[in-house]
């Protein structure tokens, strides 16, 4: 009886039928459904991120961080299809520019502090970080090139943009299946645990119950998801913010909740490999991923097809986390000031985007 009356973030699942019941009831009460849908993420991220450790333990850190990454961006991805279907491409791409910059510099930092405020130093395989941080690298050329084609062809650029992106959306889907055969199969030594692990956790779950605890919490937390996408535009107007800061900041933070626990935990534990594979996995994955695939839906489920031309603020941002999170990763080991740094460069952007005018933010 002790333990059901100790504070516990489980307590917060009542949020969940909660903000059911208000969509359902209430739906022009947007803030009470949008602070329901929030709150009720949290503990079911807390679940999505125990089941991974657990899975982790029977497949190890490399396995284990690409699950994670996977079921963490099934939210985004499914906020990302309900906005295409709808044509909201601006708000699509906001999420995904927050989605990369949030796993790089706010989960990876917030991971790198939390872990170093308990370790001096924590260490981790320099080589598997170097090969991520190309993969990122090779993300953010794969935003400057449609940027670069749509301001410099002018008019004429305009008729090729669709097809542009098409098909530079089909070679980053191939290179993201090769990166999991590299990094799975033919040199999964550079992803393997280099820190010493502690063993927190006690007797590992069996496989069958952590996959069903991770496939539930996926799909309650897509749940939440969609019913933030119908709140979260009113709520961001009734407090003040703009769509542009509301689908870089806000939608990320909230879909990348699930990321933000399970990184920090394992950091808590000196499993960096573990940490650094979600939190740079899940930038890798929705950018070499996520974006084409959408890409690719929008000819089947979007009024129009979607291109890959964010805009100059959006690639700017992009490019900016990459460079600092790619320079901080690739030395084999962090400490908590690096973290610091990571978190500083979030808050940078994410004043910048607060104050960005709303026409300059769409403007291409």
């Amino acid at each position: 009886m002790s333990s059901l009356l100790k504070p516990s973030l489980n307590w917060l699942l009542v949020f969940v039928p909660a903000a059911g019941w208000l969509e359902h009831a209430r739906p022009e009460s947007h803030t009470a459904i949008f602070v329901c849908a929030c709150l009720a993420v949290l503990p079911l991220a807390g679940w999505l991120g125990r089941a991974t450790e657990h899975i982790a333990e029977h497949t190890g850190e490399g396995i284990g961080g690409l699950l994670n990454a996977t079921f963490g961006n099934a939210a985004e991805l499914i906020i990302a299809l309900i906005a295409l279907k709808k044509g909201l491409f601006d708000v699509v791409k906001a999420s995904l520019t927050g989605s990369i910059i949030g796993n790089v510099l706010l989960v990876m930092g917030a991971s790198m502090l939390a872990g170093g405020l308990k370790y001096p130093t924590q260490n981790f395989n320099a080589g598997g970080a170097r090969s991520q941080a190309t993969m990122l690298i090779l993300a953010v050329i794969a935003l400057i090139v449609p940027a670069g084609f749509h301001h410099m062809g002018g008019a004429a650029a305009l008729k090729s943009e669709a097809g542009l992106s098409l098909e530079i959306s089909i070679v980053l889907l191939v290179c993201y299946a090769l990166s999991l055969l590299f990094s799975l199969k033919t040199h999964h030594h550079l992803f393997k645990g280099s820190g010493d692990v502690e063993a927190a956790h006690g007797t590992p779950w069996p496989l069958g119950r952590a996959l069903c605890v991770l496939a539930g919490a996926t799909a309650l937390i897509a749940w939440m998801s969609e019913i933030l996408v119908g709140a979260v535009e009113q709520t961001a107007h009734a407090w003040g913010m703009t769509s542009v800061f509301v689908g870089v900041i806000v939608v990320a933070i909230i879909g990348n909740a699930a990321e933000h626990s399970t990184a920090i935990l394992v950091a808590r534990e000196n499993r960096m490999d573990l940490s650094l594979g979600i939190a740079i996995g899940s930038s890798i994955q929705i950018a070499l991923f996520v974006a084409p695939l959408l890409v690719i839906a929008s000819y089947f489920i979007a009024p129009r097809p979607m291109d890959l031309v964010f805009t100059p603020a959006e690639v700017m941002a992009a490019v900016l986390s990459v460079a600092i999170s790619a320079q901080i990763a690739s030395d084999g080991e962090s400490n908590w000031f690096e973290g610091v740094q990571l978190l500083a460069v979030y808050v940078i952007l994410g004043i910048a985007f607060y104050f960005l005018p709303e026409a300059v933010a769409h403007q291409k």
